[in-house]
């Protein structure tokens, strides 16, 4: 296991906690929580050790385009890209992010 911890530039805060996926087997988990302030932290918590570089292009690539202001954990277990982009396109879906 990893723990990986992150911090990217954000300015829009969210008003309410998310709380999206489940830990199991390919998938992941992420709860986003109201954060004051203009900086998004994100711990990640994984089973697979050496991605640190991707996650942080993942995330940064994310947090860069929607600018969302929030305490992030993450835990994974195995997810593909694909999964991990749906996720992240789910907690979009549930705060009514519009670009």
């Amino acid at each position: 296991m990893e723990k990986l911890q992150f911090q990217y530039k954000t300015d829009k805060p969210i008003e309410r906690p998310v709380h999206i996926g489940v830990v199991g087997s390919g998938d992941l988990e992420i709860i986003m929580e109201p954060l004051e302030g203009g900086v998004t932290t994100v711990s990640l918590l994984t089973g697979s050790d050496g991605f640190g570089q991707v996650w942080d292009n993942v995330l940064g690539r994310f947090f860069t385009r929607y600018q969302i202001t929030a305490h992030v954990t993450v835990h994974d277990f195995g997810a593909t890209p694909g999964v991990v982009a749906l996720r992240f396109a789910q907690v979009l879906e549930v705060l009514n992010y519009a670009e």
